[in-house]
């Protein structure tokens, strides 16, 4: 189970196809209690990515994940751009100059993207953020030898879901404090497609 220069581009494709195709429900969410322009924002970035990556030659992951995450921060509005170029960008510096991506180097770097969104955001785990879906994969990484891909899927969904019952402390949700509880995060929600498309694109490496 290997990463390479087509795998990450397949799991671009597969991340823009699902933020595509869950747009509204994502500016749904954000309704609640947001600015309601996550899923605008998410669906105008990832198609971005996909027009300056699909046709362009790549060496390594890392140097299309860099790209990733520049287009990311210029063309994602609000806070998102920002704290997903950066995650990205820490994944392209961890897995720099590596022309396959292994197992352990996916741990690693999605535990810089983690280190990269808390550090950018100023949050941590259980304040109702796409933190709380970037946490527990990299704990499933951390705490087991991933041989089944389904399993990312799986703790990713049931993470974001549990996004419902916490209550927001940062952000635009925070304003909402009490009123926040019973509604899915926003950034969870997309963090989510991202990990599913990951969770696809591994099975087929």
């Amino acid at each position: 189970m290997k990463l390479q220069v087509n795998d990450i581009r397949n799991w671009m494709n597969l991340s823009n196809q699902l933020i595509q195709e869950n747009k509204s429900y994502l500016t749904e969410l954000d309704q609640a209690i947001g600015d309601s322009d996550h899923g605008i924002n998410m669906a105008r970035g990832f198609q971005e990515v996909i027009t300056k990556i699909q046709d362009q030659s790549y060496s390594t992951p890392s140097d299309m994940l860099k790209d990733v995450a520049m287009t990311l921060m210029s063309k994602v509005g609000g806070a998102a751009g920002p704290l997903y170029g950066t995650a990205f960008l820490k994944l392209s510096m961890a897995w720099k100059n590596k022309s396959e991506i292994q197992v352990n180097d996916i741990k690693d770097g999605l535990q810089a993207g983690l280190d990269g969104i808390k550090q950018r955001g100023k949050a941590t785990s259980g304040e109702k953020t796409m933190i709380d879906v970037w946490d527990p994969v990299v704990q499933l990484f951390s705490e087991n030898d991933i041989t089944d891909p389904s399993l990312i899927e799986e703790t990713a969904k049931q993470a974001m879901n549990n996004t419902k019952d916490l209550k927001a402390t940062k952000g635009r949700a925070s304003y909402f404090k009490e009123k926040s509880i019973g509604n899915i995060d926003p950034g969870s929600a997309s963090s989510y497609y991202i990990f599913s498309a990951l969770s696809t694109s591994l099975q087929g490496a």
